[in-house]
């Protein structure tokens, strides 16, 4: 049966669109299960993620364990062990004694796992979501249709380019596309790189090891405050908790919204060994002499404009409240992501919920829509469900907690409860 035959043919229970790392772990999550007949749809032709920043060394901030399945089923075939195991690393990984992961292996994890799945479909662009006959259905870009009762978005949140650089002339990149542009930037005179985060702390790094064998110069600018470390002990990361979620969940909308731009120091800093590393690496580099490099702070990017092969950065010194520029040949924007509601989406805007701020209104559930169980999302949820949203270890959770809204009945456990501490009074 082809695949538009298949799509025509049938209803499924749910179409998840988008196959990032949380909608791959529901992918691997529902495969074995009998009574749940789902498929998933993907725009590129592979598993891909974040190629762009896959330097030397690079690792996740998670664990091994916040893998697609392990954290609701530890005996998943699709555990990042049995993928080890397969490709024969398992004790080269347990004597290499660290639980993280380099990053290029998780996504060649998420390759593995994705090609034993029969229920994804890549290369299937949607164009358009519709409800009719009390089905949802699903139309791509190569004229097929999947019928549906539910839906799972998991399309994921798309590189932010700031408003002062939107459809600005030049060759300015954002970090996603680093590696492909690399050597091209080490050509130039001068480079800055705006942002912070894992990412700009991962590229300047990177930048300034071979900055000798290059000569620019480079800038690393920043609107924080100062180069935050990613706070992880122990009793925060109890905050990745389903008490923590329905800690937040229940408070005030504008609560929630202050607290979320509070939180970002919990899942957007920087790994203090990489910031040790840094000064180290300019300690090391400043002994024969200035090393031409300059990291700013408190300065946020308010303009810019591009002329003469060159950027003229306007910045705001935001505690001095004082303006300032740089010129600067190369352009890094470390400006993160964020989540664009997706413009298939449309013809059933009518049946989603969205809170006064304009974003998906994300109940307890993951649900989005009017029903409370007819559409479903994967991360985009930090203003409903906090750090948890964006964690690779969440993803599991998320994912059972799916799962049983989808069958009515619990296939996997899902805890209810797994911190010391006390979230409400």
């Amino acid at each position: 049966m082809t695949a538009l035959a298949e799509a025509t043919d049938k209803t499924y229970d749910f179409v998840g669109i988008g196959l990032g790392p949380f909608n791959l772990g529901l992918a691997c999550l529902t495969e074995p299960i009998a009574g749940l007949d789902g498929v998933f749809l993907e725009s590129k032709p592979t598993f891909e993620w974040h190629s762009g920043m896959f330097l030397d060394g690079a690792h996740l901030q998670t664990p091994f364990m916040s893998d697609l399945v392990t954290l609701a089923d530890p005996t998943s075939p699709y555990s990042f062990l049995n993928y080890l195991k397969e490709q024969g690393r398992l004790y080269a990984f347990y004597i290499r004694e660290s639980f993280y992961p380099l990053r290029v292996e998780y996504d060649d994890y998420c390759r593995w796992a994705a090609s034993k799945l029969g229920n994804v479909r890549f290369g299937t662009t949607v164009t358009e979501v519709t409800y009719e006959d009390e089905v949802y259905v699903v139309r791509t870009q190569s004229g097929g249709a999947y019928r549906a009762r539910r839906l799972v978005l998991g399309t994921g949140t798309p590189p932010y380019i700031p408003e002062s650089c939107r459809g600005l002339a030049g060759d300015l990149i954002h970090n996603s596309r680093y590696l492909d542009h690399k050597h091209r930037l080490q050509a130039k005179e001068s480079i800055t790189l705006v942002g912070s985060g894992q990412s700009a702390a991962e590229i300047y790094q990177d930048l300034l090891s071979e900055i000798d064998l290059h000569g620019y110069q480079l800038n690393w600018v920043t609107r924080s405050p100062r180069f935050f470390p990613l706070e992880y002990t122990k009793l925060t990361l109890e905050m990745t908790s389903p008490e923590y979620i329905d800690y937040f969940h229940g408070l005030p909308e504008q609560t929630r919204y202050r607290l979320t731009e509070q939180h970002k120091g919990l899942f957007k800093g920087i790994d203090g060994d990489l910031i040790d590393e840094i000064f180290d690496l300019l300690y090391r580099k400043n002994l024969d002499g200035p090393v031409p490099t300059r990291l700013l702070t408190n300065s946020a990017l308010v303009t810019a404009r591009y002329d003469d092969g060159r950027y003229t950065l306007g910045f705001r010194q935001e505690e001095q409240e004082k303006d300032f520029e740089l010129r600067s040949q190369g352009l890094i924007l470390a400006t993160g992501y964020r989540y664009t509601e997706p413009e298939f989406l449309k013809p059933v805007r009518d049946r989603l919920r969205y809170d006064r701020h304009g974003n998906f209104d994300v109940a307890r559930n993951y649900s989005i829509d009017t029903t409370g169980g007819g559409v479903f999302l994967q991360n985009a949820g930090v203003h409903t469900h906090s750090i948890t949203s964006p964690d690779l270890g969440m993803g599991p959770y998320r994912n059972a907690y799916i799962i049983r809204e989808l069958l009515g009945t619990e296939y996997y456990p899902v805890e209810k409860s797994i911190a010391f501490q006390e979230f409400a009074v």
